[in-house]
């Protein structure tokens, strides 16, 4: 069976793939530089590695994004605090990650080399990488495949089994089975991730499946000890502050109405409006709704200085700074939910916010558990948004309740990134 999903994916399905991204990659900026960045991707290699006269242990950390990167990057942290001697080498398939993980464990990034055989093996020649490792769910079939035959060590960690994934049905399940049963080992975040990898795997018990949790949150408890004194301020002390993060149009369609209404009924009431990409369209689009509703903004550009001014409304202009800006709020909605999943929902927690969010969350298990203990709330549309708000903001006691109880899911999940090094290093 696995010969056959071999043949397809190398003589079929990956070649199909190929050909659709050049073409979506003329249209599609992000897209054109991360095929431009694969092709640049084997030279980088034998650059860099050129320079040892005898091969470096090599560890191989593949990142789809920057969002996981930021569960490499407490990992690659600690390994390197106990073996300097291991170079790191970081790949990306997104630019988004490529572009801004800047990291000094970090000895070389690029991005991903194309999929195809003859790629992965000059790859894996050059580089001679003694363990390769996965976050999360972005996996390269001959990326794996071929690493099995060549006898190097690969790993999946903080790997996820969403509720009803496609990966469970019939066809797929087969075809992640054989890509699951060529890995050395795969830690999950949660038990029931565990259950769901089991299921694809059946009686198969090559890899050895852990439950090692997501070193996620240890990443956005480490960035929040770098906030000033304010972050020890309850919500309860703080300016009366709604901060929208990383909104996608579909969730403009209603929060800004709501907030228009909210901000009406609530003079005291401020926004900080963040959208997930702040191109100048975006935040055209997004001034020019509030425009209508009576309601003119400014646009916060600061990298450095994160003192808001006194407007109750303000538009995020840059990226890289919405965690530091949610100490200066009380409630979050974190985007996304309603198209193509949500963002990150730690970092308003550990700012200590309850946080709203849309109905696709099932990928994100630390929705899930502020959904569980209290600090967070699932929003279908306008009205339960500007219901939830009223809630908040109208029960003092309820609001310091749900900050408490958001920030206790991160607390409950530490120490991720130790567990997963311990036993990258001893498995």
């Amino acid at each position: 069976m696995k010969v056959f999903w071999v043949l397809l994916y190398n003589g079929f399905i990956y070649p199909l793939i190929f050909v659709f991204a050049l073409v979506i990659s003329i249209f599609d900026e992000k897209l054109r530089k991360s095929i431009i960045g694969k092709f640049k991707s084997t030279s980088l290699l034998k650059q860099y590695f050129k320079k040892f006269n005898e091969p470096p242990i090599a560890y191989w950390f593949h990142a789809a994004s920057l969002g996981e990167f930021y569960q490499v990057k407490p990992v690659i942290d600690g390994l390197k605090e106990v073996r300097d001697d291991i170079k790191i080498i970081v790949s990306f398939s997104s630019p988004s990650g490529y572009e801004n993980s800047i990291n000094e464990s970090i000895d070389l990034k690029i991005y991903a080399p194309f999929d195809f055989p003859w790629s992965i093996i000059k790859a894996l020649n050059i580089m001679r990488p003694r363990k390769i490792i996965f976050a999360s769910y972005d996996i390269w079939p001959n990326m794996i495949w071929l690493a099995k035959i060549k006898g190097i060590y690969t790993n999946i960690f903080a790997a996820r089994i969403k509720h009803r994934s496609p990966k469970l049905r019939p066809v797929l399940k087969q075809f992640y089975k054989s890509m699951y049963a060529s890995i050395s080992s795969i830690y999950t975040v949660s038990e029931t991730d565990s259950v769901g990898i089991n299921t694809i795997l059946g009686l198969n018990s090559s890899p050895f499946v852990k439950v090692l949790g997501n070193p996620r949150y240890d990443t956005v408890m480490k960035s929040s000890e770098d906030v000033s004194l304010q972050k020890t301020d309850s919500v309860l002390k703080r300016e009366k502050r709604i901060i929208i993060g990383s909104a996608h149009e579909e969730d403009d369609d209603f929060l800004i109405p709501a907030l228009a209404d909210l901000m009406e009924e609530h003079p005291d009431m401020k926004v900080l409006y963040a959208p997930h990409e702040p191109s100048r369209t975006a935040i055209d689009r997004i001034s020019k709704r509030f425009k209508k509703s009576g309601y003119r903004n400014t646009t916060f550009t600061k990298k450095s200085d994160m003192t808001l001014s006194s407007d109750r409304l303000i538009i995020v202009g840059v990226v890289g700074v919405l965690s530091k800006l949610y100490w200066q709020g009380i409630i979050a909605f974190v985007g996304g939910g309603l198209s193509t999943g949500i963002h990150n929902v730690m970092e308003p927690a550990i700012a200590r916010l309850p946080v709203l969010f849309g109905p696709k969350y099932h990928h994100a298990h630390e929705a899930e558990e502020l959904l569980k203990f209290g600090g967070g709330f699932c929003i279908n549309g306008q009205n339960e948004f500007h219901d939830k708000i009223i809630q908040l903001l109208s029960d003092r006691k309820y609001l310091k309740l749900t900050s408490l109880a958001a920030t206790d899911v991160i607390h409950k999940n530490l120490g991720s990134s130790s567990r997963i090094i311990r036993n990258l290093l001893n498995d």
